[in-house]
C-alpha cells in the first residue's frame, strides 16, 4: 500500500479532526501521520528529534505542525499535547506510538536495559494516554490508539524486556478503554508484527549476532513465519490505525488487533 492507495481509501468521521501522534518522524509513526493526513486530518507531528519531526511535518504540508517530546518525562508530553491543543479547536485523536527496543539474553540483561524499555514503551504510552484522556473528558470526545506489538501477544526469545513492555501497554489499553467507555472515548492498539522499520534493521543485526546466523537469513526466518509470506511494512499497519480512529469502528474499544500478517492469530 502506498501514500495514493491512502489517500484513495476514505474513512468516515476523520476529515477535519486533529492528531497528536509520538515517534511520528519516522517508521510505523510517520506512515500513520501521512495516512492521518490523507483524511484530512491535521497532524500534530511529535517526536524527541525536534529536526525530524519538523522535516516530516513540512512534507505532510499546510497546517500540520511538530513538536519536541520526551514521552518518559511528563511535564514534557504535558507541554507538547498543550501546544497541539491550543492550535485549532483542540485534539480528537491521540496516537502513542513511540517505542524502542533493545536485544539482550533475558539472563544477560541489565538494569537499564529493562528501564530503557520499560521507560518508552510503557511509561511513555501510560503519559500520553492519561494527559489525552484529560484533554478528551473535558471536550467530551475522543480517541486513542497505541502501538503495541506482536510481542504483546507472544513472549519473544532474546526481547523478554520488550516484551513485558508490549504487554504492559495492551493491558493498560483494556484498562483504560473500560474507564473510559461510559464517556464515549474509545481506546484501542494494533499489534505490529516483522515490520520493515529502521528499528527492524538494528533487531536484525543483533539477532543475527546472538544466533550466529546472517541477517539475510534472520530476515528469511521472519518471512517463513509469516503466513502473508513477506516482510509487513508501515503502511500495513498505518490501514488498521485509520479504521481504529474512524467512525467505521465506533463499536470498538479495549481491543489489541493483531496485523502481523498471520504470524499469531489468536
Amino acid at each position: 500500500m502506498n501514500e495514493h492507495d491512502l489517500a484513495l481509501q476514505q474513512h468516515p468521521g476523520l476529515q477535519g479532526k486533529s492528531a497528536f501522534v509520538t515517534g511520528a518522524a519516522g517508521g510505523i509513526g510517520w506512515a500513520i501521520a501521512r495516512a492521518l493526513a490523507a483524511q484530512g486530518v491535521t497532524v500534530t507531528v511529535a517526536d524527541l528529534d525536534l529536526s525530524a519531526a519538523r522535516t516530516a511535518a513540512e512534507k505532510l504540508g499546510q497546517g500540520h505542525h511538530a513538536v519536541q517530546v520526551d514521552v518518559r518525562d511528563r511535564a514534557s508530553v504535558e507541554a507538547a499535547f498543550a501546544e497541539a491543543a491550543a492550535r485549532g479547536d483542540g485534539v480528537d485523536i491521540c496516537i502513542a506510538n513511540a517505542g524502542v527496543s533493545s536485544m539482550r539474553r533475558a539472563v544477560d540483561l541489565t538494569d537499564d536495559d529493562w528501564a530503557f524499555n520499560m521507560d518508552v514503551n510503557a511509561r511513555g504510552v501510560f503519559l500520553t494516554n492519561q494527559i489525552a484522556s484529560r484533554h478528551f473528558l473535558a471536550r467530551g470526545a475522543g480517541t486513542i490508539v497505541n502501538t503495541a506489538s506482536l510481542a504483546a501477544k507472544v513472549g519473544a526469545p532474546l526481547l523478554a524486556h520488550y516484551s513485558a513492555s508490549k504487554f504492559a501497554v495492551v493491558g493498560w489499553t483494556q484498562g483504560l478503554a473500560r474507564e473510559l467507555a461510559p464517556a464515549g472515548i474509545r481506546v484501542n492498539a494494533v499489534c505490529p508484527g516483522f515490520v520493515r522499520t529502521s528499528m527492524q534493521e538494528r533487531e536484525i543485526a543483533w539477532e543475527a549476532e546472538l544466533r550466529g546466523m546472517t541477517p539475510d537469513a534472520v530476515t528469511q526466518d521472519y518471512i517463513s513465519q509469516t503466513p502473508l509470506g513477506r516482510i509487513e511494512t508501515p503502511e500495513d499497519v498505518a490501514g488498521v490505525v485509520i479504521f481504529l480512529c474512524s467512525d467505521a469502528a465506533r463499536f470498538m474499544t479495549g481491543q489489541a488487533i493483531n496485523v502481523t500478517g498471520g504470524v499469531y492469530m489468536t
